[in-house]
């Protein structure tokens, strides 16, 4: 199934600029761009959960500590 969305000129220009070739769909650039958020998502999500673990066998660095370290 074809559909048709409709979207401001902004946003349409926005997509405009982020196309890697003039050639290159807005199918293409909307797909790359999902599968991206996709990827982030995972991976924000194993740091978060790694980040818990660190944290509850007290791996963590206070403020002041890295202001300590810092010079601040």
């Amino acid at each position: 199934m074809v559909t048709t969305i409709q979207v401001s000129e902004n946003l349409h220009s926005a997509l405009k600029k982020n196309k890697l070739s003039s050639s290159e769909s807005f199918e293409e650039l909307l797909w790359d761009l999902l599968e991206d958020r996709m990827q982030l998502n995972e991976e924000t999500v194993k740091e978060i959960e790694q980040a818990r673990k660190d944290f509850s066998r007290g791996k963590f660095y206070s403020l002041e500590k890295v202001e300590k370290e810092a010079g601040i």
